[in-house]
């Protein structure tokens, strides 16, 4: 039975993380979209890749404190049927369940969902506002391109995460849920998961710029493991073309040394 709690315990804990370090990773994203538009040469000393992966260990600790409640008070709680079920345990249930679910809701979903909104608007705000070195039409262009992106993620994440987290306000209202009610839950939890699938897909189909960088990754390593036949028949034609100069100096020497004897 220790075993098993520690068990529980552990999945409990990656299981919560998860949710909560793929919404502030998306945010970070959002706010990295940012420096990179608004601020494209102030910051771009910062927009490193040491400094951003201390940024992604900053927030996977951030996630890990959030989720406290859960490594505190996780255990199994005994069902009706006699069998055992993972539970969150709270010290005053009629209470603190209220308190935490709302807590839950602000950190994970209300608050991401501001930044990710209130960042994106002042993006389309200053490039529609500034002057950019562009000709109309492209700057009309790559504005429409940047404002799909940003409706589409927006509309993603709340698309996505808003059926977890409204279920989970409804369910403090609802004593004995029904199997119905457990059944779309569960669809609101698969639905959640799938915004860290959908979210690079997005990136991929609606930035150009991604696009590009992306091609040139994969022919990078592409050109890194294939081997050029052009230089491969050069090489050997060259080790053909010295060995036989080679042998053949040695043939015009022999009747030489051969005389001189």
């Amino acid at each position: 039975m220790p075993f098993l709690i520690h068990q529980l315990l552990v999945i409990s804990a990656l299981d919560s993380n998860s949710q909560t370090v793929s919404t502030y990773i998306l945010t970070v994203m959002t706010l990295d979209r940012y420096l990179a538009t608004v601020h494209p040469f102030r910051f771009n000393h910062v927009r490193t890749t040491c400094i951003a992966s201390g940024v992604v260990g900053m927030v996977w600790v951030l996630s890990l404190i959030s989720i406290t409640p859960v490594l505190m008070y996780t255990g199994l709680m005994p069902l009706h049927n006699g069998q055992v079920g993972c539970a969150l345990l709270l010290p005053n249930p009629s209470i603190n369940i209220c308190w935490f679910t709302i807590y839950q809701f602000v950190l994970a979903f209300a608050l991401p969902l501001m930044i990710i909104c209130v960042v994106f608007f002042k993006i389309l705000k200053h490039m529609s506002t500034s002057v950019a070195p562009l000709p109309p039409r492209n700057q009309q262009v790559r504005t429409k391109s940047v404002t799909r992106m940003a409706v589409a993620i927006c509309l993603a994440f709340f698309i996505c995460w808003a059926p977890y987290y409204i279920l989970q306000l409804v369910h403090l209202g609802i004593q004995n849920p029904s199997a119905s009610f457990y059944y779309v839950y569960h669809v609101a939890i698969s639905m959640g998961y799938a915004n860290s699938c959908i979210n690079p897909f997005l990136y991929i189909i609606l930035s150009k710029t991604f696009k590009r960088q992306f091609i040139v990754a994969i022919q990078l390593a592409h050109n890194h493991f294939r081997v050029n036949p052009s230089s491969t028949e050069a090489t050997v034609s060259l080790h053909l073309t010295a060995d036989l100069i080679k042998r053949s100096s040695k043939r015009q020497m022999l009747p030489q040394s051969c005389l001189n004897v």
